[in-house]
């Protein structure tokens, strides 16, 4: 059965604003065309999404993470963002101990500047520690060899979790994403289509089983690095890239991306299942993404909680653009129609004023 993302009812009302900022492009040209990309207005929304930022102290040594001091700064951050005194409530708030949880992982760009395995040992430790066996606990991405190299397997095995790559445990046929004008894809060895001659072949991205069949609830945690086309390997991009097949012919493409992104988050057996979004914000890197390059990197030590995947995304765009300001580099051609229709498709918002920001700071240190 063929599974695509509607248009809500609620979204009729911001057709307006939406129009609004089409008008805009027509007259000022493509978000990223000209020298003030970084500074690209959002359209406006009148809802507001909260985001908790949680900020530690001294909590990379060399760039290493301190496994201890991370855990205790997420779990302070989590606790807040939940409302709740304990570590295992706020787990209990999010899931349910009969929940198959995926912690889903950005893990091309390696362990220092990818998802960092430490903060996904505070998440697991957290579930084990809220009920969950360990066999309901799946630490995953698109591809196996990538988990490997940043080194997710070694850590499943110390914590006794699941890893997987979504892409070996093959795609579910009869859940797929098919753009109202579809764009045929450069097939490659895995996906489902490869090899197919047909007419119709190419068209479909199919969802990886893993996402369809054993999970039931999502934690996405995305890294805080740019990307060329999207600006941001974030919840929106890795969530999305990572759970289907066929993804060749929007990756290198921000029009194709701007339409494919926002629609596969919207998958209900996707974006439905997604219980928390947290950007690992230890480091920022913003140039040279999806590929790591400590150069271009920025020690921030925080970890940002929400539901809201866009909220987070949009607040990394804006955190990227301060550091290539400081930096003396040139603002990138962000793709911000992206952040735009995940909005018209009520996947979050993307107006940085209507985002409540709620920092933690480090132990000992008052309150802003």
């Amino acid at each position: 059965m063929q599974r695509r993302p509607a248009l809500p009812p609620a979204a009729a009302s911001r057709i307006q604003p939406w129009l609004a900022m089409l008008l805009g492009l027509a007259l000022g040209g493509l978000p990223g065309s000209g020298a003030a990309a970084d500074s690209f207005p959002l359209p406006t929304t009148t809802q507001s999404s909260r985001v908790v930022v949680a900020q530690g102290d001294h909590l990379l040594h060399a760039y290493l993470p301190d496994e201890a001091q991370v855990e205790a700064v997420f779990n302070r951050g989590l606790t807040q963002f939940t409302r709740t005194a304990t570590v295992a409530e706020a787990w209990r708030s999010l899931v349910a101990t009969n929940d198959i949880v995926g912690i889903k992982v950005f893990s091309t760009p390696g362990p220092l500047l990818g998802t960092r395995p430490t903060v996904v040992a505070a998440i697991a430790r957290g579930l084990l520690a809220a009920g969950l066996a360990k066999n309901q606990v799946i630490i995953w991405d698109k591809h196996s060899e990538e988990l490997r190299a940043a080194g997710y397997y070694r850590l499943g095995r110390s914590l006794g979790v699941q890893v997987a790559g979504a892409a070996g445990g093959g795609f579910d046929t009869n859940t797929f994403y098919l753009p109202d004008s579809p764009v045929i894809g450069a097939l490659v060895w895995g996906d489902v289509e490869f090899g197919n001659t047909n007419r119709d072949g190419g068209k479909k991205s199919f969802v990886a089983t893993l996402v369809s069949r054993r999970m039931t609830k999502i934690i996405s945690v995305a890294p805080l690095i740019n990307e060329n086309f999207a600006g941001v390997c974030g919840h929106l991009y890795s969530l999305a890239l990572g759970s289907v097949d066929n993804t060749r012919r929007f990756e290198s493409d921000t029009e194709r991306l701007s339409v494919a992104l926002p629609e596969i988050d919207a998958l209900p057996v996707i974006g439905d299942r997604v219980a928390l979004h947290v950007t690992d914000a230890l480091l920022g890197q913003y140039q040279g993404g999806p590929a790591s390059y400590l150069q271009y990197s920025v020690r921030l030590e925080q970890l940002w909680f929400s539901r809201d995947p866009v909220a987070l995304d949009v607040l990394a765009l804006k955190e990227l653009a301060r550091e290539r300001a400081a930096a003396g580099v040139q603002p990138v051609k962000t793709g911000f129609e992206i952040y735009s229709k995940a909005a018209l498709l009520q996947l979050g918002i993307e107006d940085p004023a209507k985002i409540q920001v709620e920092k933690i700071p480090p132990p000992g240190q008052p309150a802003e």
